[in-house]
Formats: structure tokens, sequence, C-alpha cells
């Protein structure tokens, strides 16, 4: 398993320019809702969970899938499982 280098909203941002080219987090109050923000529908938010557990090294699983959905929550969730998989 690899450690990722990024951090965890580096790595955030860069997984959702992949499903929408032009997404920024720049600006972005932390609360926000990332599917109605980026307009991702069902299947993209999946897409963004496998890339971002691809991307940090680890699994993500279903159940954890919720603690994505803003880019606080998100950002909290991916420090912490990186930092509980690097022990």
């Amino acid at each position: 398993m690899t450690e990722p280098t990024d951090s965890p909203r580096t790595m955030l941002e860069t997984v959702l320019r992949e499903i929408v080219p032009d997404a920024t987090l720049e600006g972005l109050d932390g609360g926000a809702d990332l599917r109605e923000t980026f307009e991702l529908d069902s299947l993209d938010f999946v897409e963004l969970v496998e890339r971002l557990g691809k991307r940090a090294g680890f699994r993500i699983e279903d159940d954890d899938a919720d603690q994505l959905r803003t880019v606080d929550s998100a950002t909290s969730f991916l420090a912490r499982r990186s930092a509980a998989a690097r022990h």
C-alpha cells in the first residue's frame, strides 16, 4: 500500500476534477454538500468514493460514504483514515 502525499483537501479536489473538470473547492463553504454543489448523481458519487479510496490507499466502505458529503466531513474522514492506515 502506498502512502498518500496529498493533503486531504488537495486529494478531494484532485479527484473531484477527474469527475467534474472545472470543480474547485476555493471559496466553497466547508459545509457545502458536494453532490449538490457539483451536481453529482449517484453514479458520480460512487465514482468519487472509489477514486478517493484508491488515491488515499485504503478502501472506503459503503457505510462511510455519507462522511464524504461535505468538504469538511470528507477532509476530516480522509485525514482520520489516512492516519489510522499509517499505524
